[in-house]
């Protein structure tokens, strides 16, 4: 299998992939493999699954509605 030599990788940037691969609990490496398949590779989504997954969550919170006041009061706190 082929390997890759990164050079001259900014400051910021490696520190973001270090803190997201710690997140993902991947390695530097898997993580950055991650990173290039997300963007190289084409990611066909699954209607049905995902009509699926928004029905779950929808049963899910059925049982407790927000009203507008609580969604408007969450969505302001902390703002200035």
């Amino acid at each position: 299998m082929p390997s890759l030599t990164i050079k001259n990788i900014p400051d910021d940037l490696y520190s973001r992939l270090k803190e997201a691969a710690q997140v993902h609990h991947r390695s530097m490496n898997s993580e950055i493999l991650y990173c290039i398949e997300r963007t190289l590779v084409p990611h066909k989504v699954n209607i049905s699954e995902q009509i699926f997954e928004a029905r779950k969550l929808r049963a899910k919170t059925a049982e407790h509605p927000l009203a507008d006041d609580e969604l408007n009061a969450a969505k302001n706190e902390g703002r200035p």
